[in-house]
């Protein structure tokens, strides 16, 4: 499972390093600027100070600050807020680190 993960996630920073746009899968329920998101994946764009993520005919917005890490990330990862006793028991984004670039988007 993890190796799949992993794997993802370099497509996703592949994706990334040409566009403003990347996928991002989660394997289960997962919060992202207060709204809940089913597990599977997700397309990602950033606009200006936001992210969307679509899923279908589902799609979600979440402002982000964008920062610059030291250096290039060598994959995307995403780092979540302790889901213990909040948010229902689910994950919460805190922060996407871009694979192939030296960005890192911190959700609002």
């Amino acid at each position: 499972m993890k190796k799949a993960l992993l794997f993802v996630c370099l497509l996703a920073g592949m994706a990334f390093a040409g566009s403003n746009s990347f996928t991002l899968t989660f394997t289960e329920p997962t919060m992202v600027g207060g709204t809940e998101l089913k597990a599977g994946e997700y397309k990602c764009e950033l606009q200006d100070q936001k992210i969307v993520l679509k899923r279908g005919r589902q799609i979600t917005e979440a402002a982000v600050k964008v920062e610059t890490g030291q250096g290039k990330y060598s994959i995307t990862t995403v780092t979540f807020a302790s889901a213990a006793g909040k948010n229902g028991g689910k994950n919460k984004v805190e922060e996407i680190q871009l694979g192939g670039t030296n960005m890192k988007l911190v959700v609002n």
